[in-house]
């Protein structure tokens, strides 16, 4: 095996290990904690150091475990769509392990916290690696089976009453993922994606294909949490640990994202009438429902969950509009996405460190005491706004950009309504939670002062701090962020490019 075939397995190989390690030490929480951080940075540095280096210099870089070649074997691909994904995973991963350090309780830690965190990261992995479509739904499972633990950690009954809703819909999406798979071997003989999206070009008048598409798009929308399949979302995100929740926010949707776009960039392009157009009225909708169901609410958890779905409709919006620039713009906003949601919640619980609760009817006041914490709270939450010169604007203006040059003025209109919703609803929070008197009649401070926050909650503060320096840095400097998601673009929209990576160039 070669040193390309070696890197690219690394993303798999170091989570695995470290969960692994983790198990033995469990009950060893000062142990299990410096293992994490070496484990999460460990990874960190294969991902922007060695893996994304390679495919700028590569372009598409292939595996088959075990010698077999495709399609007959397991193939693991990396282009720079996927390899955008798994540094950008590996960099909230790392963050929330530093978060999670010092907000999981020992008895929790002491429970498998890090043990399933880490095989969670790795499942997550495996989905943006696999050129397989059993292999692709094989990492679902795995991320889904940890992510039920780590959603039920604790034991509370809101915690379990959520996660019967998540397991409920995770088991409907997974029947739905395994019948599409069978469908799909049954008509094209192969499970191979690149295997696949060759036989559907050669046969593209199959009306079966279509039927295949939609059975691949239901499990994707529930995954991705898209109108109407989302209300399991809100209602599962706010119960867990802030680590959790923030880990889940960032990643488990996008896993979703990423499926539904290499999937509709590669394998399901043969009636882009039809599926793309389905994609495209399901977008307006979700920008929609999620920011209205946002504007109800008055508990930041909820409020911050409903907000995953309202973005997630920007981006199957660049997928539905199906050009270049709007597959970049795509996939621009799930990166910067990532890291603005992550944060959102992160400060979160700093709020609830300081006044015991994030409802925006006990808690006010916080800017006076807390400026620096209060002032990276708005820069995050003014960039998923989208208000210029934030990382958010220029993923919206990208979107709407490619909204105006197809002519689809109606969903373009949604996105402008949604974007300005989305300010009303931060400002909502930004005015009752920051801005707002503080309510001393209602003090249920554990935090004093800023400087006692800085002092005693340092792994709570540090990766807020680098993940809004982060956002504010796509934000100021996008251009580099674009080039290479114009780059994914390209590599995307012309799928024969990942075909002749994964079976050769006589294909």
């Amino acid at each position: 095996m070669g040193y390309e075939e070696i890197i690219i397995l690394l993303p798999l190989i170091f989570p695995l290990v470290t969960a692994t390690i983790s198990l033995f030490f469990k009950k060893n929480t000062s142990l299990n904690d410096i293992i994490s951080i070496v484990g999460s940075s460990s990874l960190l540095v294969i991902s922007a150091a060695f893996l994304f280096p390679l495919i700028i210099e590569e372009g598409i870089v292939t595996t088959q475990i075990g010698g077999w070649e495709a399609p007959f074997g397991i193939t693991i691909v990396v282009d720079m769509f996927s390899a955008l994904m798994l540094l950008i995973a590996s960099i909230v991963g790392l963050m929330v392990t530093i978060y999670a350090i010092q907000n999981i309780s020992s008895k929790k830690k002491g429970f498998g916290f890090f043990v399933f965190f880490h095989l969670l990261i790795m499942a997550v992995n495996g989905a943006f690696l696999a050129g397989d479509i059993f292999n692709l739904y094989v990492w679902f499972e795995v991320m889904l089976i940890a992510s039920f633990v780590l959603l039920v950690l604790g034991n509370g009954k809101k915690q379990l009453i959520a996660t019967v809703k998540y397991t409920l819909l995770s088991f409907i999406a997974s029947a739905f993922l395994l019948i599409g798979v069978g469908m799909i071997y049954g008509i094209t003989g192969s499970l191979n994606m690149a295997d696949v999206a060759l036989f559907v070009q050669e046969n593209d008048n199959e009306p079966l294909i279509t039927v295949a598409a939609v059975l691949f798009m239901l499990p994707f929308s529930i995954k991705a949490a898209l109108f109407p399949l989302y209300f399991w979302l809100p209602d599962s995100y706010h119960t867990p640990d802030i680590s959790i929740s923030a880990l889940f926010s960032g990643l488990l949707t996008k896993v979703g994202i990423y499926a539904m776009i290499r999937f509709f960039t590669l394998i399901f392009i043969h009636d882009i009438n039809y599926t793309h157009t389905i994609l495209l009225v399901v977008a307006g909708f979700t920008m929609l429902s999620g920011v209205f169901g946002a504007l109800s609410k008055m508990d930041m958890r909820r409020i911050l969950s409903f907000h995953i779905v309202s973005q997630v409709g920007y981006m199957i919006l660049g997928l539905a509009l199906y050009t270049p620039l709007a597959v970049a713009g795509a996939i621009f906003y799930v990166i910067q996405h990532i890291l603005a949601k992550t944060n959102l919640f992160l400060i979160t619980g700093l709020v609830e460190k300081i006044k015991g609760s994030s409802n925006l009817k006990e808690i006010s006041g916080l800017y006076h005491r807390f400026p620096i914490v209060s002032i990276i709270f708005l820069i995050v939450a003014l960039s998923l706004a989208g208000l210029p010169p934030f990382s958010a604007f220029w993923a919206k203006f990208i979107l709407i950009k490619a909204g105006f040059e197809v002519k689809e003025y109606f969903v373009v209109a949604i996105a402008l309504i949604t974007g300005l919703l989305t300010l009303f609803s931060m400002v909502k929070i930004w005015v009752n939670a920051f801005w707002g008197k503080e309510q001393k009649e209602r003090e249920r401070n554990l935090i004093k002062s800023e400087k006692s926050l800085f002092k005693n909650q340092l792994n709570l503060i540090f990766p807020v701090v680098m993940i809004a320096l982060a956002t504010l840095f796509i934000g100021l400097f996008s251009m580099p962020l674009m080039e290479y998601a114009s780059i994914a673009a390209e590599q995307l929209m012309n799928p024969d490019l990942y075909i002749k990576a994964v079976l050769g160039s006589s294909n």
